[in-house]
């Protein structure tokens, strides 16, 4: 009888090993690219010239002790968090409740209008701000909190729909069908069937819609004066007035909370 046949050995260095050196290679690379844009604010922050810049004569925590002593900043910053959380609990609500709409009617009409509330993410911002500022001003809606929470729950509402959708295509349409048929109301089928599966897409879409608010500016300059001052417009304006190193230890700040919180949620999986 002849031996079995066994399977070639794999040959140290062998093409295969080449390819996946060299595609980890290319992902560290590309990682590099896009984090070094970032994480070159950290030096910038700590630069004792006071224009941005590299630190010439030594390090300096000048820049960190103006923006945790300046009310301004930190009442911007406070503002845009608490703008953002109203923004991601007032669009989660409506954004859930249209998407489980859509998804028990799951007709031809249904479908137009999951289309139309993704409409303003293909508009460009500037054309929705001019939008906002036309209708805001004969509402009087104009340099107010109610206006700026307003105009970014709307432009938060597609994430949200989208992520609530996603969510639910994966629920079977049967379940709703056989709570029914068991007795429960309309209300308790969503409450305790439906809503348990969109949970995920609402949680996803909620910080979406966090994430548009805090970042938002274009709305904001249209739709505000003076009254309302968010960290993002508090940005800008010292881009234009002149170029303040606080800037970059805002954007240290905010770089450093995010590695922490994504670092929270990487500990939490394991």
């Amino acid at each position: 009888m002849s031996a079995p046949k066994t399977a070639p050995e794999t040959v140290p260095g062998g093409p295969a090993s080449a390819f996946r050196i060299a595609m980890g290679t290319g992902g560290w690379l590309v990682a590099a690219f896009l984090a070094l844009p970032i994480l070159v604010v950290i030096p910038v922050s700590l630069t004792d010239t006071s224009y941005i810049g590299l630190p010439k004569d030594g390090l300096s925590l000048q820049h960190y002790e103006s923006y945790f002593t300046s009310a301004r900043w930190l009442g911007g910053t406070a503002a845009s968090i608490l703008v953002g959380l109203a923004v991601a609990l007032i669009s989660t609500v409506l954004g859930a409740a249209f998407s489980i709409g859509c998804w028990f009617l799951g007709n031809r009409a249904a479908t137009i209008a999951r289309w139309v509330l993704i409409v303003p993410i293909l508009v460009p911002p500037v054309v929705q701000s001019l939008g906002f500022y036309r209708f805001w001003v004969t509402l009087g809606l104009i340099d107010t909190w109610t206006g700026v929470i307003l105009a970014h729950t709307l432009l938060a509402l597609p994430y949200v729909s989208i992520s609530v959708f996603a969510a639910l295509a994966n629920l079977d349409p049967k379940l709703p069908q056989a709570a029914r048929s068991l007795g429960a109301s309309v209300w308790r089928t969503v409450w305790e069937v439906v809503v348990p599966a969109a949970r995920p897409g609402m949680i996803t879409g909620a910080v979406f819609a966090f994430i548009v608010s805090f970042d938002e500016i274009v709305s904001v300059l249209f739709i505000t004066v003076r009254r309302v001052e968010t960290l993002p417009k508090l940005i800008w304006e010292g881009i234009q007035d002149n170029i303040d190193p606080t800037i970059a230890v805002v954007a240290t700040v905010l770089v450093l909370v995010t590695l922490v919180l994504a670092g929270a949620v990487a500990v939490r999986r394991t």
